[in-house]
This record gives C-alpha cells, sequence and structure tokens, in this order.
C-alpha cells in the first residue's frame, strides 16, 4: 500500500490547521497558560515594532524600544513631522500584530518563502537588538526569539520552518482580537508609567474622538488579516 505524497497547497493547509489546533491546545491543557505566555508578548513586540519602522517612514527616528514582563512596552521616536505623521506611527503600532499575521500568511504559503521569512525576521530583530532594544527584559526576549527563527530557517526541514511560521503568524491574528480592547481606551498603563493610548494620540493629532479611530484600526487590521489569509489558503 502507497501513500499519496501531498500537494503543495494541501500540505500548507494542513500546516495552518495544526497551528490553529496547538494554538487552541495551549489554551485548554493545564499550565497550557503558561506556555502561552511568551506568545502574547510577540504582539507587543509587533506592536511597538510597528511604530518605529511607522517612525522611519515618515521620517523620523527610532531610538529606542523597552518591554516588560506585564506585555507592556514602549517605542521612544522623534522627528519634525506633522499632525498626520504622527498619527500614521500611532497606528502602526495598532496595525503592526495584523500586518506580520498577513505577511507571514503571505509569504509562508511555500516551505521556501517560510525559511526565507525567518531569516529575514532573525536580521531584522538582530538590528533591533543592536540599535534600540534597551533593557534588559526586551533583550532577553527578542534575544530568544530571534534564535528560535534563526535555528528554524536554517537547521529545520523546510515543513517544520513553515509550521514555525504560521504558528506565529496565527499568534498574532489573535491577538488583533484578544487585545483588542486597547483600541478603546485613551490611556496606556506601561511599565514607563501611565500615558496616552495610541487612539488617544491619534484623536489628538486629528479629528474625532479615540473611540472611532478604534474602530477604524480595527477595521484595518481585520481587512489585512483577511488578505493574508486568503492570500496563503488560495
Amino acid at each position: 500500500m502507497t501513500t499519496r505524497k501531498l500537494r503543495p497547497t494541501e500540505r500548507s493547509r494542513l500546516v495552518l490547521l495544526a497551528s490553529v489546533v496547538l494554538t487552541v491546545v495551549l489554551y485548554v491543557v493545564p499550565y497550557g497558560q503558561y506556555l502561552a505566555y511568551p506568545l502574547m508578548l510577540l504582539s507587543t513586540l509587533a506592536h511597538e515594532m510597528g511604530h518605529g519602522i511607522a517612525a522611519l517612514l515618515v521620517g523620523g527616528s527610532f531610538h529606542r524600544f523597552e518591554m516588560w514582563a506585564d506585555g507592556s512596552g514602549v517605542a521612544q521616536w522623534s522627528g519634525n513631522v506633522g499632525p498626520l505623521s504622527r498619527a500614521v506611527v500611532a497606528v502602526g503600532g495598532l496595525v503592526g500584530p495584523a500586518v506580520a499575521a498577513a505577511a507571514g500568511f503571505a509569504i509562508g504559503r511555500t516551505a521556501r518563502g517560510a525559511r526565507g521569512a525567518l531569516m529575514g525576521l532573525s536580521v531584522i530583530l538582530l538590528l533591533a537588538l543592536v540599535l534600540v532594544v534597551r533593557n534588559l527584559f526586551g533583550v532577553l526576549f527578542v534575544s530568544v526569539v530571534l534564535i528560535g527563527c534563526f535555528i528554524a530557517a536554517r537547521k529545520a526541514t523546510g515543513e517544520v520552518a513553515q509550521l514555525v511560521l504560521i504558528f506565529l503568524a496565527v499568534q498574532l491574528a489573535l491577538s488583533v482580537f484578544s487585545r483588542g480592547d486597547y483600541l478603546f481606551t485613551p490611556v496606556a498603563v506601561t511599565g514607563a508609567g501611565t500615558m496616552p493610548s495610541d487612539v488617544g494620540q491619534i484623536a489628538q493629532a486629528l479629528v474625532f474622538p479615540y473611540w472611532f479611530w478604534g474602530f477604524i484600526c480595527g477595521a484595518i487590521s481585520i481587512a489585512v488579516l483577511l488578505y493574508g489569509i486568503r492570500a496563503y489558503w488560495r
């Protein structure tokens, strides 16, 4: 009896299913929440890096990134930019996890693409580690993620590399909803203290209240996610 070799599309869909099942298992098995804790921190990393990258795109400077064990984080940037650019930087953090997840889905359709994405992520994290990560917890967490991505890209089989990337993308996709309450609060409490939330900063820079921008950013995140999942599934 011979077994039929899976086509690339079938294998990719099986990888997505396995990632979802593994995620569900983490949240239902005893003490699974402790295993899922580092995955929650991934969304903080994507969020703050989204701020920093957006700052660079509008012509600003990305100075410092810090994150803490409670899942909070802050990205410090500067630039002689107008209100619209300041709003863009705030939006960059809010939609950062969704954009990262969608990119993971779109690129991770093949094992080769997954390897390339993990290696590219390793390079980005290495640059961040050297240039902007400035507190001990941030250094430790970013280093662990960097090493994990590098090993998966270089040493794991193509199928395992694809599973790792899609699993990470699933976690970031879920964070859009699990941490969606942040879209509708005017202040943020972080390890650096209390400050205006991202939607609060957008409201200050532009017009309309913070909750309006929460709905807009939430809609953008969902649209980006749906695009990435659709590209992967096809």
